[in-house]
């Protein structure tokens, strides 16, 4: 044990002996993971942020939605929605959260001072059962404790073009489930940012009030989403679900992507309510295809980060093997094995890669806060991929912990050969300055 500490300790003597050697190696490892953590850390955040702001949106992991045939509206009864609740305890999927929602889309206009905006989306929610949402919100100002029946949340560019405030009154109008039209008088009492894809046009108010706005009973909603504490095996649990419902209520097929869905939805049977289960991958299809081409771009400067790691790692150890040949020399000389001197060889290399990789993760936090300040106003929607308007990064345990496995797989493959071959050389090879 004292032997090999002796070896470790030297390894480290001779790394800092050779510093100016390994500097170049050093600067490349630095700036290779910091790029590489800096890439995998902006995708994983650009998702995540995608997958909150769906999720807020479609209030779930897996959604039940209900499609009412005879008059074309999302809808859903109270019998079916008990049906699709004990369904989900009976197979014990406990969800962390269940929050049902009343939907009206399209059509909807929301007035004040004689302006008008038209909204894509109008959301009747329980505000209590949503709290773990409305709490994650950036709001423009601190809203009221309570909302209410006769409360609305406003987003911020709804507000502007009508130019309310908190406390202002507002008209809000919509169809009824039988295509007349119906209108309430609702007061600001919140407004939040967001001029995403999923927010820009919309606006929450109390699902109760909704319903009878829409002329549905009370206890009726159009979907049924479930929140998870991990979504690693949602497709299973949606599977799950679907297979213990699917001989109790009229259930549609599942869809895997948002064509499918469209094209289901729109199958018209006269006087039947289908309940179809999602997932927010189908939702979020579209955008799964523009996050697949720039995984493409992500794998390529990976890749041709990891190929200058593994080059420069190449050339300076063999001209750092090179330099230390004679030096190798008189260490085999004098007692040391051949093992011994991969040992303290393979040592300089590992502590060299805990050092670089070290400053290389500062290097990414450094790069990922000036990533934070770039504009992309110009990118319709991007908005989506940002969290309060900026690009943040996630840090993903294993996310991190496989970039640091694989810098050192190229930096051990690049040192290890040379190193073996050196150190099995002849003693009189070394001693006259041929390493390799």
């Amino acid at each position: 044990m004292e032997r090999l500490t002796a070896l470790f300790k030297l390894g480290i003597m001779y790394l800092y002996r050779y510093k100016k050697r390994y500097a170049f190696l050093l600067a490349a490892l630095v700036f290779g993971f910091g790029v590489v953590t800096l890439i995998t850390s902006l995708k994983d955040g650009m998702y995540n942020n995608v997958y909150y702001s769906a999720q807020s949106h479609y209030a779930g992991d897996i959604v039940a939605v209900g499609y009412d045939q005879t008059t074309s509206i999302r809808h859903m009864e109270e019998n079916q929605i008990s049906t699709i609740i004990d369904a989900v305890d009976s197979i014990k999927l406990k969800p962390e959260h269940t929050v049902l929602r009343t939907l009206f889309n399209d059509n909807g206009v929301v007035y004040f001072n004689g302006n008008a905006v038209r909204l894509k989306y109008v959301v009747g929610c329980d505000w209590e059962a949503e709290e773990h949402l409305f709490s994650k919100m950036n709001f423009v100002v601190q809203p009221e404790k309570s909302y209410g029946g006769d409360g609305i949340i406003l987003s911020e560019p709804v507000a502007r073009q009508l130019g309310a405030v908190m406390g202002d009154s507002v008209i809000l109008e919509v169809d009824t489930r039988w295509w007349q039209k119906n209108t309430g008088v609702f007061i600001v009492k919140g407004i939040v940012y967001d001029s995403s894809l999923f927010g820009y046009y919309k606006v929450y108010i109390s699902r109760l009030t909704l319903n009878r706005l829409l002329l549905f009973n009370d206890a009726d909603c159009s979907s049924v989403g479930f929140f998870f504490d991990s979504i690693s095996n949602i497709e299973q649990k949606r599977l799950r679900l679907q297979n213990a419902l699917s001989d109790k209520i009229d259930m549609g097929p599942l869809v895997y992507n948002r064509d499918e869905a469209s094209r289901e939805t729109a199958q018209w049977v006269r006087g039947e309510t289908r309940i179809f289960l999602f997932t927010l991958p189908v939702y979020l299809s579209e955008i799964s295809n523009l996050l697949e081409a720039m995984n493409m771009l992500t794998y390529f400067l990976y890749g041709m980060m990891l190929l200058i790691i593994f080059v420069s790692a190449a050339v300076t150890y063999r001209l750092i093997l090179h330099e230390r040949a004679r030096e190798m020399g008189i260490m085999r000389a004098i007692g040391f094995y051949g093992g011994d001197l991969r040992l303290v060889l393979w040592t300089e290399v590992i502590a060299l890669g805990i050092i670089s990789l070290s400053a290389g993760f500062l290097l990414a936090g450094f790069l990922s806060g000036m990533a934070s300040f770039v504009s992309f106003s110009w990118f319709p929607s991007f908005e989506i991929f940002q969290k309060n308007g900026k690009l943040s990064v996630l840090y993903l345990p294993k996310t991190v912990f496989f970039n640091v496995v694989l810098v050192f797989i190229v930096l051990i493959c690049a040192a290890f050969f040379p190193s073996l071959r050196a150190s099995k050389r002849n003693l009189p090879a070394l001693l006259s300055g041929e390493a390799l």
